[in-house]
Parts: structure tokens; sequence; C-alpha cells
């Protein structure tokens, strides 16, 4: 009799754990399903590696902050400069390799980026956080006056770790500097006061 319980028990425990483990793959396979509808909603890395534009509200940017997105697997700065920085652009061509953005145009300096603050607004500086040198990524150095590695008269700007090269707010490299050239400025465009689009521009 209790041979027969025993047993009776073993064969519904094992129809239990027949039921759950069929349980979990139906939701398992629901999941699966569910999974490509979802994507569809949401771009692709395709999409993403072939530049797709990224827009950015810059509503709650406020003057000397900087916010960091990404556009073709690199890293994009947005920066607010202070007036005080942007005046700061001004009177420093005869320390700077490129101070008019001639190098290269095409590659680093859309022709609405051709000018002293490199930007569509003085305001706004928009730059690829790579050096071009070995393609490490500067750091802020927006603090004005003598520090480590940099001059005493220094103005604000970014400072490549890996090899000392250095870049005023407007992502203008310094003479005899390892980094050849300037920092790219990528396609971008205001689509209003408080939204910007990266990757694209009125000519795209």
């Amino acid at each position: 009799m209790s041979e027969t319980l025993v047993d009776s028990k073993k064969i519904d425990a094992s129809k239990r754990t027949w039921l759950i483990a069929s349980g979990c793959a139906g939701a398992v396979g629901g999941v699966a399903t569910a999974i490509p509808f979802v994507s569809t909603f949401q771009p692709s890395e395709r999409a993403k590696a072939a530049g797709a534009a990224v827009e950015v509200d810059i509503a709650e940017l406020k003057p000397g902050e900087k916010v960091t997105v990404e556009w073709r697997g690199k890293p994009v700065w947005i920066v607010r400069r202070t007036p005080e920085q942007v005046a700061a652009l001004a009177g420093i061509d005869s320390q700077l390799a490129d101070p008019k953005s001639e190098r290269k145009p095409d590659e680093l300096t859309p022709e609405y980026a051709r000018n002293e603050a490199r930007s569509i607004k003085p305001e706004f500086f928009v730059a690829v956080g790579i050096c071009s040198h070995l393609g490490c990524s500067p750091s802020d150095k927006f603090q004005t006056g003598a520090q480590p590695s940099l001059p005493d008269d220094w103005k604000g700007g970014f400072l490549c770790p890996c090899h000392g090269s250095t870049f005023d707010m407007a992502g203008r490299v310094f003479k005899n500097k390892p980094a050849p050239d300037n920092l790219e400025v990528p396609p971008h465009m205001f689509l209003s006061d408080s939204k910007l689009l990266i990757g694209e521009d009125k000519k795209a």
C-alpha cells in the first residue's frame, strides 16, 4: 500500500516536472517571438555603424558644461562655452598650428564651422573627441591659468594625456605638439534652440 503511494507520488512529481519544463519552454518561445517585433522599433546596429544621425537635447546644458554622445562609434562633445571662453579664442592665432582650419577642411571642418569659434553658434562647440595624433581622447582643461602639463597663460581647452597635445576651446591644436591637426567638427545642425542633430547638416 505504501509502495503504491510512493510510486504515485513519483509519477505526480514527474508529471509536474514535465509540465513546468514545457511551460518554461513555451514562455521562452514567446519571448523569442516578441524580440524581433521590439527590435524593429530601434535603430539597427548597421544603421548606427553607417552613421545614423543622433538628436541631442541641449536645453539643460549650462555655460561651461560639456555633454558627450556617440555617433559612428565615436565620442562627440557638445560644449556650451561661456562668453569668456569664446572671447579667449581671439588673439592666439600665432600659437596655433592651423588657426584658420585650412588643413583637410573637407575631412575636419565643414564650411559653416570655418571660423574662429569653429561653430555655427559661437556659444556651442561640437567636435569629435579623438586626438588627431594616435586616437586618444583628450581631457577637459577648462580651468584657466598654470596647471601641470599646461602653460602659465592657459586660457582653457583640452589636453591629450597620452602625448601632451593641447587644443584650445575651439579644438584648434597648438604648435609644436604631436597632434598634426585640429579636432574634427562633425556634420551637425540646429533643429531648434534646444535640439541639435549630429551627423546631418543642411547639405545632407
